[in-house]
């Protein structure tokens, strides 16, 4: 990939400062984790597929959609967001 940064870390640094290692991946930067030198993780951004909510509604109005964004559609689409998402179970 033309254009990412790459960053190595070791495994104290990240434990010692979470917050900025994810900050940098956050920027788009990748950032490959080490134990004794040897790269045993990498981090990055996710990539994003398809669109914003606000985008797909600024081009239902562009179209002349009178659909209504109430209380009730915030709720399903948070509920909908919800149900794709699952609690991280590491192992012991």
């Amino acid at each position: 990939m033309i254009g990412v940064m790459t960053v190595h870390v070791t495994e104290a640094e990240l434990a010692r400062d979470v917050r900025a290692v994810l900050a940098k991946v956050r920027q788009g930067v990748e950032v490959i984790i080490e134990q004794d030198c040897v790269p045993v993780a990498i981090l990055k951004a996710p990539q994003v597929k398809g669109r914003r909510i606000s985008e797909v509604i600024a081009a239902l109005e562009a179209n002349g959609a009178n659909a209504v964004v109430d209380e009730d559609f915030a709720r399903d689409v948070k509920a909908g967001i919800n149900a794709q998402r699952e609690p991280w179970n590491p192992p012991p």
